[in-house]
């Protein structure tokens, strides 16, 4: 199992990170992205995920493209699962954010459609928040998603996780911690059968 972890990237590093995830994946492999952050469209409704050193008026070079991100997992020869913990748009804009709402549910679905097809965990609907919380250390989100791939979306007790499991541990949890305000989305494509993503 191979593993790179990015701590705050840059540009240059989210973009050689998912050059790398493409030549390590064979089709024997289950893919896991996981992609915290912020997020927001231009003006023409193109979106760009916003790396540590991402300048709001600079998109085009100073961010990654989505469909940067999109081509990545097209590309994947094995099974694949992107998880994407922003909001639909990034607060990193205030109130000078560009262009329209990021519609991260649509994002998930154009994902999942991607040629082989990729399963997207999304953390809420294009027009929720993402919510945070210090005592979490991360989102709802995350803190639900390190749970349930500990163990605890371990529904039928069988100590492997799948797809659905995991889907339906996310969704619950993050209602609960959230109050509601939160609705994590998932999309995978309906060729792609159930199974496992974690073995505890």
């Amino acid at each position: 199992m191979a593993v790179k972890l990015l701590a705050d990237p840059v540009k240059n590093a989210v973009t050689g990170g998912l050059e790398w995830i493409e030549r390590e994946v064979t089709s024997k492999d289950i893919a896991m992205v996981f992609f915290a952050g912020h997020g927001v469209n231009d003006r023409n409704g193109n979106y760009y995920f916003l790396p540590a050193d991402a300048d709001p008026e600079k998109l085009k070079s100073t961010c990654v493209p989505y469909h940067t991100i999109r081509n990545t997992a097209a590309n994947l020869p094995g099974k694949a699962l992107f998880f994407v913990d922003t909001c639909h748009s990034g607060n990193i804009m205030g109130n000078q954010r560009r262009g329209s709402m990021v519609e991260i549910d649509k994002i998930a679905a154009d994902l999942a459609s991607a040629e082989n097809g990729v399963v997207v965990f999304a953390s809420c609907t294009g027009r929720q928040y993402s919510i945070e919380n210090d005592k979490w250390k991360n989102g709802a989100f995350t803190k639900a998603l390190v749970e349930g791939l500990a163990g605890q979306a371990d529904y039928t007790g069988d100590r492997k996780i799948t797809i659905i499991e995991l889907d339906l541990y996310l969704s619950e949890r993050v209602k609960v911690l959230t109050r509601g305000a939160q609705t994590p989305v998932t999309a995978k494509p309906k060729t792609v059968p159930d199974f496992s993503v974690a073995v505890n």
